[in-house]
């Protein structure tokens, strides 16, 4: 007597090939550079939101992760240092139902593009902002950046780094960013989640990516491997919004939480513009 065995059909591998640029590659990023992992982790969040190649317009200013748009088969924009969120603006309110995300780097977005984060979260304009951030100048050198640590070597401080860094979800908050989160490479699917809910999110919404650069901050901070980088972000950098809860205060010392750091709903830029326009129209 023969006996039926079900056999369990594992889900097909998820086809990257449909939103990529086959004759932009192979990319420029080093081997055991993080941002391959975050490209990947952000084209499953975007699948996942349903949203066509056609509905979304990604823009970047310059550095190594913002060569990312140059390989998605999407509607891009490769921008000036420190204006990714300018350009994303106006493209913002001239297309505004497309759905804009901005790729940028600590440097790109929190140094020369400080003053444009600032106003972007403020306006509370619809966009995502994925900040990729790696410590240093990955494209230019390997400068110290607004979130090198202190202590840690670069080019442009070979005795260690002596400036405060920035804390970038701290400050988008303040700005007014309406949904502020953290990821890590590391955690490559709780990043996807992540993301894919700040894609949702209506109104400005900030991702701030703690990834590696082996190249430069590995090398000038005595890392001996890829993986030494990315367990230290596990172990010693970060912790979870939900394992926090359950941690006393001095365990959290000196960590960055992961997660949905701060969400909440206020007016979105562009359809106050329009409410203004439509009303100036109309002699109001």
């Amino acid at each position: 007597m023969s006996t039926a065995v079900a056999v369990k059909k594992d889900k097909a591998p998820f086809d990257y090939n449909k939103y990529l640029r086959p004759n932009k590659l192979p990319h420029i990023w080093c081997p055991g550079c993080g941002h391959g992992i975050v490209l990947k982790a952000m084209l499953r969040a975007i699948d996942a939101s349903g949203l066509s190649k056609d509905q979304i317009c990604m823009v970047s200013g310059i550095g190594c992760s913002s060569r990312t748009p140059g390989y998605v088969d999407f509607n891009t924009l490769h921008t000036l240092h420190g204006r990714a969120m300018a350009y994303a603006t106006g493209v913002k309110l001239a297309k505004p139902s497309l759905k804009v995300i901005v790729i940028t780097g600590d440097g790109d977005a929190l140094a020369i593009g400080g003053n444009h984060f600032i106003h972007t979260c403020r306006r509370n304009i619809d966009m995502t902002v994925l900040v990729y951030s790696n410590a240093i100048y990955g494209m230019t050198g390997g400068q110290y950046s607004p979130t090198t640590p202190q202590g840690a070597n670069a080019t442009t401080s070979r005795y260690g780094n002596i400036e405060p860094v920035f804390d970038c979800c701290e400050l988008a908050k303040a700005s007014g960013a309406t949904f502020v989160a953290r990821g890590t490479a590391y955690h490559c699917q709780e990043l996807e989640k992540i993301i894919f809910e700040a894609v949702q999110h209506k109104g400005t919404s900030v991702v701030e990516i703690l990834d590696q650069c082996p190249t430069y901050y590995g090398r000038q901070n005595k890392y001996k491997s890829v993986t030494e980088m990315m367990e230290k972000i596990e172990k010693d950098g970060t912790v979870s919004v939900k394992q926090a809860d359950k941690l006393p205060p001095e365990k959290l010392q000196g960590k960055l939480l992961r997660g949905v750091l701060h969400k909440i709903e206020r007016p979105e830029y562009c359809e106050q513009y329009k409410k203004f326009i439509i009303g100036k129209a109309q002699g109001k």
